[in-house]
C-alpha cells in the first residue's frame, strides 16, 4: 500500500505480505466474489471520478441495483488489473467496515464476524496473511454451505420418513380394507354358487315340466283335430239342411205370392166398397172442408204459455224402413206427430240447439211439400225463450207450456184426434210409443224420420 493509504486508513505500519501481493489471486468462493463486487459498487459513489477507471466511470450515476446488475464482471476485472483502484476501495471499504475492517486490517477478526465479509474486506485491504484469512473465510462458508445442505438432507430425510410412514399406515389401511373386500366377495361368491346351485334345479324343473307340457299339448292337438274332423262333418250336414231349408223358404214365397194376390184383390174391392159408401155419406152428411184441425185447438192451449223457438239441425245418422214412413204418410188425411228434440238429438246432436230445430224444419217443409200430410212437430222449453219465431209453410210448430213436456203435448195432440184418423208419432222414446200406441196412433223411431229426410 501507498504512504497515504498507511496515513489515513488507519493500518499498521508493518509492510503488507510481499510473498502474497507476488503470488497468483487467489480463487474466491462466490459468495465472497459477490460481497466483493456489491462492497465496490455501493462505494463508487464515495470515489472521485478520477479514482474510477475508465470502464467503470459510465457506472458512477446508476442506481445501486442497476450498477450491481450491470457492472459486476468490470469490478471484478478492474480490482484484478488495478491495485491502485482496489487500494483505494479496501480505504473506502475499511472506513464503512468500522471496527470490524480495523480488527481485519489488523489480522484479528472476530470470531463470531460473518466469514464472508471478514474475506471480502480481507481481499480488498490485503493485509499480511490475508490470503489465510479468505481461505479461512472460505472453508467456514464451504462448512455452513455443507451444514446447510446437511440439514436440507436431514429434511429431506425426515420428510421422506414421515411420507414413508404415511404411506405404510395408507397401505395398511389399504390391505386392512382388501382383506374385508376379499372376505365379502368370498361370501358372494358362496352366496352366488348356492344360487346357481338352485337355479339349476329349477332349470331341471322346467325341462320337466316342458317335456310334460309338450306331450299334453300333443294329446290335445290330437283330440282337437278329431273334434274339428267331427266339426266339419256337422257343418257339412248343417248346410245340406240349411240348403234344404232355403229351397222350402223359396216354395213357401211362391204359394204366399199367391195367396197375397188374392187378399190384395179382396182388401181393394173391400177399400173399394167403402169409398164408395164414405162418399156418398160425405154427400148425404153435406159436410164442407174443415177451417181448423183437433191439432189446431192443442197448439192454441199451449200457445197460451209458451212461444214458438227457431228450429235447429245436425248431422244424419243411418236408420232403418224410411219406406215404411213413405206408406204411412201415404194414408188419407194422416198427421204426422214429431217428438223435435228426440228427432234432432238423434239425428244431429253437436250442433246448437237453435241449429238442431232450423236444420230439422227446413226438412218438415220439404216433407211437407211432397206429401198431403198434416205435420205438427213439439219442442220443450217455450219458457227459455226470448223470442217465438215463425213456422215454414205447411207444418205447425208447438213448445210445450213451463212446467209441461213435449211427451204430454203429444199424448194431447193424440187423444184430441177423432177414432179412425191416421195419426203418426215420431219419437225414440219408448214411454211415449207406448202410450200412442195404446190411443191408436203408429209410432215410428227418430232415426227413420232422419233418413227420410236425408234422402229427400
Amino acid at each position: 500500500m501507498t504512504a497515504e493509504h498507511h496515513g489515513t486508513g488507519g493500518v499498521p505500519d508493518e509492510a503488507p505480505d510481499a510473498a502474497s501481493d507476488a503470488g497468483p489471486e487467489p480463487a474466491l468462493p462466490d459468495a465472497v466474489r459477490a460481497r466483493v463486487v456489491a462492497l465496490a459498487v455501493d462505494l463508487f459513489p464515495t470515489l472521485g471520478a478520477d479514482v474510477l477507471p475508465g470502464p467503470l466511470r459510465r457506472f458512477a450515476h446508476f442506481t445501486p441495483a442497476r450498477r450491481a446488475k450491470m457492472a459486476g464482471p468490470s469490478v471484478a476485472a478492474q480490482l484484478t488489473a488495478d491495485p491502485a483502484f482496489r487500494e483505494r476501495l479496501a480505504e473506502k471499504a475499511v472506513e464503512a467496515a468500522g471496527p470490524l475492517g480495523e480488527a481485519v486490517v489488523a489480522g484479528t477478526p472476530p470470531g463470531a464476524a460473518d466469514p464472508v465479509e471478514v474475506a471480502a474486506l480481507a481481499y480488498l485491504a490485503r493485509p499480511r496473511h490475508w490470503a489465510d484469512l479468505v481461505e479461512a473465510a472460505s472453508a467456514t462458508v464451504a462448512a455452513a454451505a455443507e451444514s446447510e445442505q446437511v440439514q436440507a438432507a436431514n429434511r429431506q430425510i425426515e420428510r421422506l420418513t414421515e411420507q414413508l410412514e404415511r404411506a405404510r399406515v395408507n397401505a395398511k389401511a389399504d390391505a386392512d380394507k382388501l382383506r374385508s373386500d376379499l372376505a365379502g366377495v368370498r361370501a358372494e361368491a358362496d352366496e352366488m354358487r348356492a344360487r346357481v346351485r338352485e337355479l339349476g334345479k329349477a332349470l331341471r324343473d322346467s325341462e320337466q315340466d316342458v317335456r310334460r307340457l309338450t306331450e299334453a299339448v300333443s294329446t290335445e292337438r290330437g283330440r282337437v283335430a278329431a273334434q274339428s274332423s267331427t266339426a266339419d262333418a256337422e257343418i257339412r250336414r248343417l248346410r245340406s239342411r240349411l240348403a234344404d231349408a232355403e229351397r222350402e223358404r223359396e216354395q213357401g214365397k211362391s204359394a204366399s205370392r199367391a195367396g197375397r194376390a188374392t187378399e190384395d184383390a179382396r182388401l181393394w174391392l173391400l177399400l173399394e166398397t167403402i169409398g164408395n159408401a164414405a162418399q156418398g155419406l160425405r154427400r148425404e152428411l153435406a159436410l164442407a172442408p174443415p177451417d181448423t184441425m183437433p191439432a189446431d185447438a192443442v197448439a192454441a192451449e199451449a200457445a197460451v204459455t209458451s212461444t214458438q223457438p227457431k228450429p235447429g239441425g245436425s248431422r244424419l245418422w243411418a236408420a232403418d224402413e224410411p219406406a215404411r214412413l213413405d206408406q204411412l204418410l201415404g194414408l188419407p188425411r194422416v198427421h204426422l206427430v214429431i217428438d223435435g228434440y228426440n228427432v234432432t238429438k238423434t239425428g244431429f246432436p253437436e250442433l246448437a240447439l237453435e241449429q238442431q230445430r232450423t236444420r230439422l224444419l227446413a226438412g218438415l217443409a220439404g216433407l211437407a211439400a211432397q206429401t198431403n200430410a198434416e205435420i205438427t212437430v213439439v219442442f220443450d222449453g217455450a219458457s227459455r225463450l226470448a223470442v217465438a219465431p215463425g213456422s215454414p209453410r205447411g207444418v205447425r210448430v208447438i213448445f210445450s207450456p213451463a212446467g209441461v213436456t213435449a211427451d204430454e203435448v203429444i199424448r194431447r195432440l193424440v187423444r184430441a184426434e177423432p177414432a179412425g184418423r191416421p195419426v203418426v208419432v215420431v219419437s225414440s222414446d219408448k214411454e211415449v210409443a207406448g202410450g200412442i200406441r195404446r190411443s191408436g196412433a203408429y209410432a215410428v223411431p227418430s232415426i227413420v224420420l232422419v233418413r227420410r229426410l236425408d234422402r229427400a
